[in-house]
């Protein structure tokens, strides 16, 4: 069985605390610029739709 890395082991527990934040901050922003964009998208497309033209029966 081989030997454990243990300056690899230290690495990842120095570096663990930086990276993991930093990986859920810019997950929480891409998923908030997503979904800003969807909704952009989909007022954009609902503005952009034809009228319908109103009857007087309609009314």
């Amino acid at each position: 069985m081989k030997k454990p890395n243990l300056y690899l082991a230290f690495q990842w527990l120095i570096f663990l605390p930086i990276i993991l934040p930093l990986c859920i901050v810019f997950g929480a922003l891409q998923g908030v610029v997503n979904t800003v964009e969807q909704m952009a998208q989909q007022m954009w497309s609902d503005v952009s739709t034809v009228e319908k033209t109103v009857e007087p029966s309609e009314l």
